[in-house]
């Protein structure tokens, strides 16, 4: 039987990317961890991790070797978590992965008052555009927005809204070209669009009516802020999750166009790896953060009770 300790250390050694780094954060000297690494390859009889003074490479064993150790580590941290019962007050770290947009305008204001309400709960954030693989770098949640199913994947998905899009231009720019009666006026305007090969927004009323408008591309930004930015300045309409610019609309900063029209939705949902989401900490941030996520935001809420 393999040492349970050994196998948290080559685990905790491989996600933080060699020894050093490992040192700092388990508190343990970078030779003790050397010696364990050694002593657990040895006792299994293949290499794991090729290492020089200047090197720390991964063998490709040593890879699929992580992933079980990994997925043991994690049935045995819920293992401990049931003998102390359902009843005792979630504790441990949860490691949450986000977008920029998602991280500035929905969880900049929810995570602190959840670590407040859980003390015992260590929330670490990280916030990236880039694709993140949460099982391969250790997160337990993963909080994305996106136009198309995301594929089916071992993760847990659970679908928190579907945010529709609104136009949005500056009182500035309304002035300048005029307020638009229907979907065919804004057809030519200077358009901020999120990419150069989008040319087309197509627009639902509540009668289900379907309209496709073409605007003229002004500037592209494929950065939520960026186009908030861009409209906020003056330089034309932007088609944005009303969640993002729904604040901007309420203080004035924005004027949303053909209000009884929308965009196509922006849907966001919560990813868990299903091992992760066995642990009690990690059901307790997500459900919460699913229940305050769903919630109309602030500036839409005002724009809809106007």
């Amino acid at each position: 039987m393999l040492n349970l300790n050994d196998l948290l250390i080559f685990v905790r050694v491989v996600d933080y990317g060699g020894f050093a780094a490992a040192s700092r954060a388990m508190g343990i000297p970078k030779s003790t961890l050397s010696q364990r690494l050694s002593a657990l390859e040895k006792e299994i009889g293949v290499r794991l991790v090729q290492r020089t003074s200047r090197s720390f490479v991964v063998t490709e064993i040593g890879r699929d070797f992580h992933r079980h150790a990994a997925a043991m580590l994690i049935e045995a941290e819920a293992a401990e978590h049931v003998i102390k019962g359902r009843l005792a007050e979630p504790s441990g770290t949860v490691r949450i992965t986000t977008s920029l947009p998602i991280a500035q305008f929905r969880l900049a204001p929810v995570l602190p008052r959840l670590a407040a309400s859980y003390p015992k709960v260590r929330i670490e954030l990280h916030v990236s555009d880039r694709f993140v693989d949460i099982v391969q770098e250790g997160f337990d949640i993963a909080i994305r927005n996106h136009f198309a199913p995301l594929p089916d994947t071992d993760l847990v998905q659970r679908r928190i809204c579907l945010d529709p899009a609104w136009l949005v231009a500056s009182r500035e720019y309304i002035q300048e070209k005029g307020m638009p009666a229907g979907p065919e006026d804004v057809n030519g305007l200077d358009g901020l669009m999120a990419s150069s090969s989008d040319t087309v927004w197509r627009l639902q009323n509540d009668q289900g009516v379907v309209a496709e408008i073409t605007p003229s591309t002004r500037y592209v930004a494929n950065e939520t802020v960026c186009l908030l930015e861009a409209a906020k300045a003056g330089l034309g309409v932007a088609c944005l999750a009303s969640s993002f610019c729904g604040p901007l609309v309420a203080s004035g900063a924005l004027v949303r166009l053909l209000p009884d029209w929308t965009g196509t939705g922006v849907a966001t949902t919560l990813l868990i790896p299903h091992r992760r989401g066995q642990l009690p900490s990690v059901r307790m941030i997500a459900d919460q953060l699913i229940a305050e996520l769903a919630k109309p935001s602030q500036g839409a809420a005002l724009i809809d009770a106007a």
